[in-house]
Formats: C-alpha cells, sequence, structure tokens
C-alpha cells in the first residue's frame, strides 16, 4: 500500500509556528496527514490529493490585512469534515459569511479556560474532564458573529466562540491550539476529529517499512545508490532500510570530517560492518574539512563549508566506484516542512539544513531520500522495526556538521579535542546518574573565551564551557533539564580536574524558543 492508498489527512498551513505539531497528535494517533502551504493548495491539488479530512492551522495573520491567506473556495465543497484551529477558525468563519474583528480588548494569550454549553457535540466526546478544561491560547483577533449554520459549544473568558460546529457540513472550529502541549487534553479532542472522520488509522511502522522498501525499488531499478552515512540514527535507519530493499547496489561513505565525537568513527563503523554487513568507506577527511574551516567563524559560513564538502567527498567517492545514479540521504519530514515558506517567499532562515534542497547539477544524481515523510521518533520507531541496536537507536540527536557548531567562534584542533573530553565526560556521568534516556539531547559547547583560574595555587587562563542539555517532545520546542546542584557541580569538578584546557563550567537554561537547542 502506498500513502495514496492511506486514509490521508491534509494540513493547511497558514503560517502557525506550531503547525508540525498538529502533523504529531495526528501520527500518534496512526493516521497519516501533511502540511502544504495554503498557497500550494490548489482545486487541482485538492482533486489529486483527495482528503479524507482537513485540518486549517493557526497563523500570525489577520483576515483584515491585505493579501491575507486563505483556503480555495473548493476546499468547503470536499464534503469532508473541516477543523479550524485559531486563525483556521477565524478565516473558517470570514469564508462563511462569520464576521471577524480586531482585538479590542479580548486579545488571548497563554492560559485560558474553556467551559462548555448545555449541547452534545461528538468533537468533544470525554474532552471536557470537569466543568472547565485548560486550554492554551494565542490571538489577537476574534470571532464577533458566527456563520450560517454553526453553534457554540464552548467559551472562555475572551473567546465567546471557543468552540463553534456546523453539525449538518461536519465543520468544527476552535479559537485555541489542542496541538500544544499546554491544552493537556488535546489529544483527545484531535482523536475524536479522527473518529468521527472515520480513519482507519492504517498508518504504522510496519506498514511504513514494507511500502518504503517497494518505493526504493521502484525508484532505484537496477541502478547504484551512495548513502551519506554520518554515523546519527536517521541516515543509519536510511542506509539499513535502503540495504534491505537493493542489497548489494547500496554502497555507504562515511565522512569522517574530524568533527565526530569522541571514538565515535569506531563504533559507526564497526556496527556496519560487523553486525550489517553493508558496503562501506571509511572516508577519513578530516585534514579537508579542518583546512577548509580554518578561520572561519560565522555558522552560516561553517555550514556551508561543511555541505559543499559532503557533495564534493560523495562525488569524487561516486566516481571511484565507478558512478552512482543516487544519492541517499536521512531527510526527516520536519527538514522539508521548514525548508519550504507557507507564504510562499523565503523563509525566515533560522540555521540551514545541509541534506536539504537538492544536489548540484554536475553530480547528476537524483536524490533517495525514504525519511522524509517522518518525525524523530517514528525515524526511532522504524529502525526498531529494522532491528538496530536499541543503544544506537535511543542515542540523543547529533548534527550534521558535528562538533562544528557546539565551537562557536573559530575552530581549531585543539579546541575540539578539549571539546572532545568535556563531552565524554559530560554523557558519562549523565549514564552514571541513569539520566540519558530522561534526555532528548544534550552536549557541552566550548565557548570562544578564555576566563582566569586559580588551579593548585597557580593561575590558569582556560577556556569555558557551557552545558547543555533538554527535554522535548519532538525537539521543535524544547526546555532545559532541570539536573540536581550536586549533579552540576560533580560534573564541573570532573571537567575541570580531568579535561585540560578548561578551567570554568556553565550550565545553559535558555528553552527554545527563544534559544535553539544547537548553540550554532
Amino acid at each position: 500500500m502506498s500513502t495514496s492508498e492511506h486514509d490521508r489527512l491534509l494540513i493547511i498551513d497558514f503560517g502557525s509556528q506550531v503547525t508540525q505539531l498538529i502533523a504529531r497528535r495526528l501520527r500518534e494517533l496512526n493516521v497519516y496527514c501533511e502540511i502544504h502551504p495554503f498557497n500550494m493548495v490548489t482545486d487541482a491539488f485538492l482533486r489529486d490529493f483527495a482528503p479524507k479530512a482537513v485540518i486549517f492551522s493557526g497563523g500570525p495573520s489577520s483576515v483584515f490585512a491585505e493579501g491575507a491567506p486563505m483556503p480555495p473556495k473548493s476546499v468547503f465543497d470536499l464534503g469532508v469534515p473541516i477543523l479550524g484551529i485559531c486563525y483556521g477558525q477565524q478565516v473558517m468563519m470570514h469564508c462563511l459569511g462569520g464576521k471577524v474583528e480586531r482585538g479590542h480588548g479580548t486579545a488571548e494569550f497563554g492560559r485560558a479556560y474553556v467551559t462548555p454549553e448545555a449541547r452534545r457535540l461528538a468533537l468533544l466526546e470525554g474532552w471536557f474532564a470537569a466543568d472547565r478544561e485548560q486550554v492554551w491560547m494565542s490571538h489577537g483577533d476574534h470571532v464577533s458573529e458566527i456563520a450560517p449554520g454553526f453553534d457554540v459549544y464552548g467559551t472562555s473568558p475572551n473567546a465567546p466562540f471557543a468552540i463553534t460546529a456546523d453539525i449538518d457540513r461536519n465543520f468544527y472550529a476552535v479559537q485555541f491550539h489542542p496541538e500544544v502541549h499546554h491544552t493537556p487534553n488535546g489529544a483527545k479532542l484531535c482523536e475524536n476529529f479522527v473518529r468521527l472522520a472515520g480513519f482507519k488509522g492504517d498508518w504504522t511502522m510496519g506498514a511504513y517499512r514494507e511500502e518504503a522498501i517497494q518505493r526504493i525499488r521502484d525508484q532505484v531499478g537496477d541502478g547504484k545508490v551512495i548513502c551519506a552515512l554520518s554515523g546519527g540514527v536517521d541516515s543509519s535507519v536510511a542506509a539499513v532500510l535502503i540495504h534491505e530493499a537493493i542489497g548489494a547496489q547500496l554502497t555507504c561513505v562515511y565522512v569522517d570530517h574530524g568533527l565526530m565525537r569522541k571514538g565515535e568513527s569506531a563504533q559507526v563503523v564497526g556496527m556496519f560492518r560487523e553486525h550489517y554487513n553493508l558496503p562501506l568507506i571509511h572516508a577519513d577527511e578530516s585534514d579537508l574539512f579542518l583546512g577548509k574551516l580554518e578561520g572561519v567563524s560565522d555558522p552560516e559560513t561553517k555550514r556551508k563549508i561543511i555541505g559543499g564538502l559532503f557533495i564534493d567527498v560523495f562525488e569524487r567517492h561516486a566516481r571511484e566506484m565507478g558512478g552512482a545514479d543516487f544519492l541517499a540521504q536521512g531527510t526527516l519530514y520536519p527538514d522539508v516542512i521548514e525548508s519550504v515558506s507557507f507564504s510562499g517567499g523565503p523563509s525566515v532562515t533560522i540555521k540551514s539544513h545541509h541534506n536539504v534542497g537538492g544536489l548540484p547539477e554536475r553530480m547528476n544524481m537524483q536524490l533517495v531520500e525514504p525519511l522524509r515523510e517522518l518525525f524523530k521518533d517514528e525515524v526511532r520507531a522504524l529502525g526498531r522495526e529494522l532491528g538496530l541496536p536499541p543503544s544506537f537507536i535511543g542515542r540523543h540527536p547529533f548534527p550534521g556538521p558535528g562538533l562544528a557548531i557546539r565551537c562557536p567562534g573559530e575552530i581549531t584542533r585543539e579546541k575540539l579535542d578539549i571539546l572532545r573530553e568535556a563531552d565524554a565526560v559530560y554523557i558519562d556521568q549523565i549514564r552514571k546518574h541513569g539520566l540519558y534516556d530522561d534526555i532528548w539531547q544534550a552536549f557541552v559547547a566550548i565557548l570562544p573565551v578564555r576566563t582566569v583560574g586559580v588551579m593548585g595555587d597557580y593561575r590558569t587562563y582556560d577556556y569555558a564551557c557551557a552545558l547543555r542539555a533538554v527535554t522535548s517532545v519532538d525537539g521543535m520546542t524544547a526546555d532545559y533539564f532541570p539536573f540536581s546542584h550536586e549533579f552540576l557541580g560533580e560534573t564541573a569538578t570532573r571537567i575541570i580536574n580531568e579535561v585540560p584546557g578548561i578551567n570554568r563550567v556553565t550550565y545553559d537554561i535558555t528553552s527554545k524558543p527563544p534559544g535553539t537547542i544547537e548553540w550554532e
């Protein structure tokens, strides 16, 4: 069964920062869904996609603004359930004959409470735990008059139409965000929506594995594939999946760019050669990468240099193996979504993804990206389906540019050696205290400053480092991990005592947003 044969839900994106969380909620319910910017959802697209249900996301716009994002009128004639969220509610009311007004004291941002109306609604079955339900609001404009055919099913102090529905047409609209974790019971509302839409919930990793293998075989035929194996979970799962599909037609290239963690290259190469019998080229290109990065301090320049060199290395090895028709990558769905702007213009680039954006024409290869429909935790589930070791599947994410983006400022071999040792001590501490699996990602960043210290009655002038550890569900938002002061004190002492070159340790307690998880 291909993805087109699953029941499919379409999420029309109006620019919300949390649109991906809608998809995450649905995938957890084994519902296949895709996010598409509003301006790419044409009448022809709707006919081809044939959604079983549609969700309108939130967004930063106002329906009054010139060029405000709007759905195609034909979406309301599909005869399928539609759920509008926040701006999605406002645009639904605007299109169907209701009224929306500017804030004027009715804006709500943050925690709010919705109380139910007396009439029953299938969307809310089992949703209200008591006489009110906590939700997360983020709106300036508000609906002042609901469209004909709609009734009110829930209100909040500043949103008299917090929950509305036209039962006859299966149209539903909420002013709050059920997809965020600040709406504690939001998953139940999503579950009710897909149930009343009649989804079978057949989107499983077992099914995906079989479909992906067939798609790879159909795409590749008898061609040769070269796989960019970084050693991370994503590229490793992609490599094993592709090998299961086409066997010896695949050659993996593991590029050691000199920016890996302590002992990582030996671990990755050993696992693939000993356990999976994959054709594997171990390319030690550390001199090439570190030479090109010498004197470079701008983070985007670092990423672009590394991304370009990766392509150069793969191109060279493809020639040496007699040519390759395809390049395989571990691109994930969030990478794909973040590379497309909901407004149709260039997205605000927080940081570039080195594996998104195509290949130079000179390579004359096509991309194979079997994970581009999956989120991170779905990749881990697929890895378990494929039999990768649990210890490997559970590894924290590690970026393609490696330690380059954990070394703000100029990169030197000395700083990288210090960083590797400090990171090894930190991760050892986390494992020793049984915290590794409670943390989404943890690492050390070496700072581009030296600080004065005193060790053994002598003055030191060494580097400072920052410890980073975050909790997250999907990597889109994150909070710092609440280590005890005892743990932090013990870890700082170990790093300073065991790692020459560091005399000061700090702990980064910035959430995402406003920060990112990585430092660069």
